[in-house]
């Protein structure tokens, strides 16, 4: 009886180890057409064990001839690779993966504030510079810095004096004064903040791959499209977390700016 337990187990762990000795180590890379991907899940489908990518886009698996490799990411089509005798001799292997297109329906844009002269429309867009959404907020030749709100002045009146125990270096017993114009200036500077980080953060919700291989604009041109948007009320779909109307915006206007740009 010892003898024949004795005998399975040896079967057993051999059988075991010549199993582990079919399976190889193999590395690999995944890409796509703008460089590496990372985060990418990669599943053997025999053993169903799997790994991911790392930030460089590479990863280590263990498989052997004839095993199916899953390849599948959110913004990619997912790919199915089948083990051959070249990869294992070569231990190592690249993965190109194709972008996922996502098609919206077409939709008519009845109201805006467009001219309907591409031609007129594209001259009153301010050059391509990373503060031209700001250009228009900061034109003050038309403000009057003579004029006193009287509105904020009532306010201030309406308001307990403030009376200070602290000596002040200028003589007095520690009276305050404001300025009407600070709070102008404050409100001022929290709207330019809130413009200014709009397009940084459309660029970071939506990605660079969507306005720069999927929308095809460059690089340099991305202010100057957003701007060449803005009329249709881009800001606010943004502010109002209406993110697939703001897509179907920035795809339909894209075709035509890119005609524009490409005939100057």
């Amino acid at each position: 009886m010892e003898k024949n337990l004795l005998q399975f187990l040896l079967f057993f762990v051999t059988y075991t180890t010549l199993s582990q000795e079919r399976q190889t180590l193999i590395s690999g890379k995944v890409v796509d057409s703008l460089g590496t991907v990372k985060n990418v899940n990669i599943i053997n489908l025999k053993t169903n064990k799997g790994t991911f990518s790392s930030d460089d886009g590479l990863f280590r698996i263990y498989v052997k001839e004839g095993d199916s490799l899953q390849i599948s990411s959110v913004q990619h089509i997912t790919r199915k690779l089948r083990i051959s005798k070249e990869i294992i001799n070569n231990k190592f292997i690249t993965i190109k993966l194709g972008t996922n297109t996502f098609v919206l329906d077409e939709f008519e844009l009845k109201k805006h504030h467009l001219i309907g002269r591409l031609g007129v429309d594209i001259k009153e867009v301010p050059t391509d510079r990373k503060d031209s959404l700001l250009q228009k907020t900061l034109d003050f030749s038309k403000v009057d810095f003579k004029l006193v709100d009287t509105r904020i002045d009532a306010n201030i009146g309406m308001k307990p004096p403030i009376v200070s125990t602290v000596a002040n270096s200028f003589g007095g017993g520690g009276g305050s004064a404001s300025i009407p114009f600070k709070y102008k200036d404050l409100i001022l500077r929290k709207e330019l903040n809130r413009k200014k980080a709009v397009p940084d953060k459309i660029l970071s919700e939506l990605g660079e791959q969507f306005f720069f291989d999927e929308l095809e604009i460059p690089k340099d041109n991305y202010f100057h499209f957003l701007e060449y948007c803005n009329p249709l009320g881009i800001e606010n779909l943004h502010k109002e977390g209406k993110v697939l109307e703001l897509i179907k915006i920035l795809q339909k206007e894209s075709v035509q700016y890119l005609k524009i740009i490409k005939k100057e």
